[in-house]
């Protein structure tokens, strides 16, 4: 049994029986968390930023770290994977007000900057998240098993809920 350990901006993808997906200290950042219905394949993404606009380099060396490319690239090496485009179940973590800027008077809360452009990118793909754990001011570490669509979510070190 092996667990795929996802960092920032990194993304994965599991078939393998008794494995899973693991990410820790989502704090702003939201993890994308898939679950192939015929198949039980997962996948996750690590989602940093919202969008890859000023850094395309970024996007082609590490994808998963922005939205816009983070998700075309999980639900494609999910397809591949599976050998069908098939249908997700997909739950969406994090987005915590844990880091905000403020260039002058005007304040920018990345973690619902990344919920938006998240979503948005997961629309123009046509999906839809079946459950959310958004928002708020902790970090969160989230896994799924193969095989299983619930997430699990800890916060502080213990479960906080199980999606």
């Amino acid at each position: 049994m092996s667990e795929i350990r996802v960092g920032l901006g990194e993304f994965a993808v599991s078939v393998e029986k008794g494995g899973g997906i693991k990410t820790f200290g989502l704090g702003s950042c939201v993890a994308v968390v898939a679950y192939h219905l015929r198949t039980g394949t997962v996948g996750m993404a690590h989602i940093v930023l919202p969008d890859s606009t000023g850094s395309v380099r970024g996007a082609s060396f590490l994808p998963g770290r922005f939205a816009d490319s983070g998700i075309p690239a999980l639900f494609d090496e999910m397809n591949r994977v599976t050998g069908t485009k098939g249908r997700y179940v997909v739950k969406l973590i994090g987005g915590a007000s844990v880091l905000i800027v403020s260039p002058g008077e005007r304040k920018i809360d990345i973690g619902k900057k990344n919920i938006l452009a998240t979503k948005k990118a997961m629309w123009k793909r046509g999906l839809g998240a079946l459950a959310e754990d958004l928002g708020g001011c902790k970090s969160r570490t989230v896994s799924i098993s193969v095989g299983s669509p619930d997430v699990s979510i800890l916060t502080g070190g213990s479960l906080r809920s199980v999606l």
